[in-house]
């Protein structure tokens, strides 16, 4: 089965995706399921079995699942314009980890995309484990999405879009109103 978007969030503008995502049918299996041309995100298991036909292809992209490791495509990450991680209902939280160690461990800098039952609520803490791309739930504005990226204006911790915690990022030093304290009393 194809699912294609026609809008997505990418780098916090709605735009018009021209990639479809391949989710397999029950009666198929990613060896001999035919992907089609033009700009395909397949699942890892698709790209495993069919790396050999598919790493000649220049647009390809590939979807992880909650329950697969980023580490099984390291070494394929340069081919790789789009990859995405689909979370099947919004309480799974595990494609945060995974982003966060595609980004930070395994050095990926290409467009990061949450793809599956992705809200509003969920935009602004995607975005900062890495994602730069969101394809979120088809029954709800995407343009009201878009304003979940929006929410906060700073963040405490560090993570990918921020390294410095912001007690490292804040200025040093005593206040002026504090340095004589004790000496009225």
């Amino acid at each position: 089965m194809l699912n294609a978007h026609k809008q997505i969030i990418r780098h916090r503008e709605v735009v018009d995706d021209d990639w479809s995502v391949l989710r397999l049918e029950p009666e198929q299996s990613a060896e001999t399921v035919e992907v089609p041309e033009g700009r395909i995100i397949v699942p890892l298991g698709v790209w495993l079995a069919q790396r050999a036909a598919l790493s000649a292809r220049a647009e390809i992209g590939v979807w992880l699942a909650p329950d697969e490791q980023a580490a099984a495509i390291r070494d394929d990450l340069p081919r790789f314009q789009v990859v995405a991680v689909d979370f099947p209902k919004f309480s799974d939280g595990r494609g945060y980890s995974t982003a966060f160690n595609l980004r930070r461990r395994l050095g990926y800098t290409g467009e990061l995309r949450a793809i599956g039952d992705v809200l509003r609520d969920q935009l602004w803490p995607l975005s900062r484990v890495g994602f730069d791309a969101f394809a979120t739930r088809p029954d709800r504005s995407i343009h009201d999405a878009l304003k979940g990226l929006t929410v906060f204006s700073e963040t405490y911790q560090a993570s990918v879009d921020q390294p410095l915690p912001l007690f490292r990022r804040a200025p040093r030093g005593t206040p002026p109103e504090l340095t004589d304290v004790g000496a009225g009393i």
